[in-house]
């Protein structure tokens, strides 16, 4: 599944700029053998720039429903600074493929 979202890299692009994202991250099944096309969703973790509450909750949002269109599938958006699990982010690290850096 990796390969079909780095080939729809400028679309995340797109995305990313569109919805203020600092940087997004695909983790997870989606990146290495573990991928079900019938019934696995995607992973990203994400970190936006400083914004709003309004704003925040409006790229969320249009983020989370543009990369599930682009995909066609359930997505699991998560933010990286809430995450307070050490197990988790670690879980996380092992797997996550950077897929957009603001510049």
């Amino acid at each position: 599944m990796l390969g079909e979202v780095v080939s729809r890299s400028q679309q995340v692009i797109a995305l990313c700029r569109l919805h203020h994202v600092r940087r997004l991250a695909l983790f997870g099944s989606a990146t290495g053998d573990s991928f079900d096309p019938a019934t696995s969703d995607l992973d990203f973790l994400v970190e936006f720039d400083a914004l709003s509450p309004a704003d925040h909750a409006d790229c969320y949002f249009g983020l989370l429903h543009g990369l599930e269109d682009l995909f066609g599938r359930p997505v699991d958006l998560l933010e990286r600074a809430p995450i307070r699990n050490p197990y988790l982010l670690e879980a996380i690290g092992e797997s996550e493929v950077t897929l957009y850096e603001a510049a």
